[in-house]
């Protein structure tokens, strides 16, 4: 077998306490506050979180009346940062506003009277890419997939109650996958770090990790063999923005595909859908999916690229990496509307529906609208 046709293929994730997550959560908050009032509202919010210190920035037009600084604590409480002896904690940190209205050359520029609603313009330039592949029900990388699945297990022994108590909200997780033929057929290594109460020693914090926590996480993947590295820097008390800075959109490759699609580099979270970074992301990743879900590729990635003010994408372009036949592939992509307002409609964006997609990854969740419809592929190869 040739080492292009077997590989080790690695990916992390990163819990809702993780310092960047908790930016993202915030901002994502309060884009969800304003949409519930106004969908029109043209939001993109930045975070900035260190010590007991969250600062707001960036631009919002909006006819909602938000209450910023509740939404900021409330969302800090969800995360699980209550505990006042730590200097970022809910009910104490000191929050700065830096918000402003949007600009009136950009508003003006993706807004459209009701007759020419399809042609509102994308609300900047960029690159965005969405990617599928057939080798998990969610259609998502398995390593990401994996890596994922071990975080939010972790939140959710600390949040269950009689759970594990000692286990605190930052944590990061990361899952190695071997490849043949360009299929996983083996988990070779986990890592997990995750940030502990001072009283519990490292040999009981591995020992749930070993015993219960990777083999609930991994469910056929976990095999007594798998190699597994657990807080390898020894003590993880001192976490979260306490201990260190967060920024809105640091973890782009946590929220996408774990490295195995390409990424345009626009960020997500607190960007109202007017964005192409995000809605053309989302889009991107429905049509890839719908493809694949078609039978006409095992993997694909679709890449859209816009111009500021301009409806129609500059290029579409979709790959199937040798796994499908591209014209068939091509065809079925034209078919698509990629104007951002189009887009809007087809998956129902104005809602506020975005909290829900910050913390372990924007994609394989089938309950968010550009991930369950195969169905619609399916039917729509059989017309054709």
């Amino acid at each position: 077998m040739s080492d292009r046709s077997r590989f080790v293929f690695t990916s992390e994730s990163v819990s809702e306490g993780h310092p960047d997550k908790v930016s993202d959560y915030i901002a994502d908050s309060i884009l969800d506050a304003h949409f519930e009032q106004d969908p029109d509202a043209h939001v993109a919010c930045e975070v900035l979180v260190k010590d007991g210190h969250v600062v707001l920035a960036g631009e919002i037009t909006s006819c909602a009346e938000v209450d910023t600084e509740a939404i900021v604590r409330n969302a800090i409480a969800e995360i699980g940062y209550t505990d006042e002896s730590q200097s970022f904690c809910a009910s104490r940190v000191r929050i700065q506003s830096l918000l402003s209205e949007q600009a009136h050359e950009i508003g003006a520029s993706v807004r459209r009277s009701d007759d020419q609603i399809l042609e509102q313009g994308a609300g900047d330039q960029g690159i965005m890419f969405g990617y599928a592949t057939n080798e998990t029900p969610e259609y998502m990388p398995l390593p990401i997939l994996l890596a994922h699945r071990l975080a939010r297990t972790l939140a959710h022994y600390r949040k269950q109650e009689n759970g594990v108590s000692w286990l605190r909200p930052d944590s990061k997780t990361q899952v190695s996958v071997v490849y043949e033929n360009g299929r996983p057929v083996r988990v070779t290594d986990v890592l997990v770090s995750t940030m502990h109460a001072p009283d519990v020693t490292q040999d009981e914090i591995r020992s749930f990790v070993a015993t219960t926590l990777v083999p609930e996480a991994l469910g056929d993947w976990w095999h007594d063999e798998l190699r597994l590295i657990v807080n390898p820097s020894g003590s993880f008390v001192q976490g979260g923005p306490s201990a260190d800075a967060g920024v809105t959109g640091r973890k782009i490759i946590v929220d996408t595909y774990g490295g195995m699609g390409r990424h345009g580099g626009g960020a997500f979270s607190g960007k109202d859908p007017s964005k192409v970074d995000r809605s053309g992301a989302y889009f991107c990743r429905y049509v890839a999916r719908e493809l694949v879900a078609a039978g006409l590729a095992e993997r694909a990635e679709i890449q859209v690229a816009y111009a500021i003010g301009v409806a129609q994408p500059v290029s579409v372009k979709v790959d199937t990496f040798g796994t499908g036949d591209e014209r068939a592939a091509e065809d079925f992509v034209r078919r698509y509307d990629f104007r951002p307002r189009a887009i809007i409609e087809r998956l129902g964006l104005l809602r506020p529906i975005y909290r829900q997609t910050t913390n372990y990854g924007h994609f394989g969740k089938p309950e968010l609208p550009w991930e369950g419809a195969q169905v619609e592929a399916r039917a729509a190869v059989a017309t054709a």
